[in-house]
């Protein structure tokens, strides 16, 4: 079975709380606090897996929790950090958020992304003693883990796609041109699934071709299999599209090269326009003097494309067709990488579960802001450095938090206190 697009929920670890103590040893009067710092909670990291080629992995376990961090304990010991999980995914792999369907991640450009952070282990109560409270009995909670659902979408890698109607030849011709070992059977639908193969070249460096089955007329709309496997030639720079020249089937080749162009067209313009190499196959039974033949020529001369006659039963032209293909590629731009939709302020909210809601409050000369979004968030910056300081800054301004300070009568240099940090308004 293949699967190319699955939903998973991931939630990393909470921090361990910190603890509460008092140093008691024999002879040793008024020892003081010595709780120690709760654990870092474990992260949800995806990792690429360059052996797999689907999501299958994901059918029957699709939910990843990191381990908490553990409790600070007594003598100023630090609580355990919780394990991270690691999650594989196939090359190629895209990460969207669920709730937006807007791409977070292409695992194209990394091998690895920490999708969901641990929380912060909370301070232990050494942390608050002060030459006026000597004795604190209060510590730090722990913050929460993020979670999200996200989708897994894979688009392959694969630089090359052959495409055509089944039953063409694509699987044959994938197997003579490289290692690949495809089912190839007299009937449509044998492939069921993109098959993949390295199709090694004389002059230097290899290519990833990808045999896309069930390519039908009404595909885009989701006839036969092609609406499932068509994202699989979003990033191949060139398409080699397949024909029966030999009419086998009774088809005319001229319009099945229509056929497959128009649902591509409706598939993705973008994809339409991608390079295409016409690779006309089975010429060894074909008919140089018959309509369906003559049709075919002036299709081709019409479209002005470049074809190249090949026949996977006799090995005909396939040299040919591996050379020309590796010719092309070194001319065209390098393979199609997604940018990420979501801003790292905006990924800061989305992975967060619980509500977004902020409370704004005059406490005395101070601004109190409070949020459990907000106190979970704040686990994850560094006050201590400046380029966290000002993405926390910019988290604020686009949760509106900047605005209900303003609605609350905030003015310049009036103190404004989250959970313990505390700074001078200016905006």
């Amino acid at each position: 079975m293949f699967i190319d697009n699955i939903d998973i929920y991931v939630k990393a670890g909470n921090g361990g709380n910190g603890a509460v103590s008092f140093h008691r040893e024999k002879y040793v009067s008024a020892g003081g606090p010595d709780g120690g710092d709760g654990g870092r909670g474990g992260n949800i990291i995806l990792k690429v897996d360059n052996g797999a080629n689907t999501l299958l992995a994901f059918r029957y376990k699709r939910k990843f929790v990191a381990e908490n961090g553990g409790d600070g304990m007594t003598g100023k010991m630090h609580g355990k950090n919780g394990k991270d999980v690691t999650v594989l995914v196939p090359p190629g792999t895209i990460v969207r958020d669920k709730e937006s369907g807007r791409i977070i991640h292409d695992m194209a450009t990394s091998d690895e992304l920490v999708l969901c952070r641990g929380g912060r282990g909370g301070w232990g109560n050494r942390h608050f003693a002060t030459p006026t409270r000597q004795i604190p009995r209060f510590a730090k909670g722990g913050t929460k883990g993020e979670e999200r659902t996200v989708i897994l979408e894979l688009k392959m890698l694969a630089e090359v796609g052959l495409i055509g109607f089944p039953n063409v030849g694509k699987s044959s011709i994938l197997s003579r041109i490289s290692a690949a070992k495809p089912k190839i059977a007299n009937y449509h639908f044998t492939t069921l699934s993109p098959n993949l193969g390295v199709v090694p070249v004389r002059e230097g460096k290899g290519f990833l071709a990808a045999d896309i089955p069930g390519l039908i007329e009404g595909a885009s709309e989701g006839a036969g299999l092609g609406h499932a496997f068509l994202r699989h030639v979003d990033r191949c720079r060139l398409l080699l599209h397949v024909v029966d020249v030999a009419a086998t089937d009774g088809r005319s080749p001229a319009e099945d090269v229509d056929k497959i162009d128009r649902e591509l067209h409706n598939y993705s313009e973008r994809l339409a326009q991608r390079p295409q190499i016409i690779v006309a196959n089975k010429i060894d039974s074909a008919d140089e003097e018959s309509e369906e033949y003559r049709a075919f020529m002036d299709k081709v001369r019409e479209l002005g494309r470049e074809v190249i006659f090949v026949s996977a039963a006799t090995g005909e032209g396939l040299d040919t067709l591996v050379s020309r293909t590796a010719e092309v590629l070194r001319e065209l731009p390098p393979l199609t990488v997604y940018d990420a939709e979501i801003s790292p302020e905006e990924d800061a909210l989305t992975s967060t579960a619980s509500a977004k809601e902020t409370t704004v409050r005059r406490e005395g000369g101070k601004f109190v802001v409070e949020g459990e979004w907000l106190y979970n968030f704040m686990g994850q910056i560094n006050f201590g450095d400046y380029e966290s300081l000002n993405f926390f800054q910019r988290v604020l301004d686009k949760n509106g938090v900047i605005a209900k300070l303003r609605e609350a009568g905030v003015e310049e240099g009036d103190t404004v206190s989250i959970y313990d940090f505390e700074f001078d308004f200016v905006y």
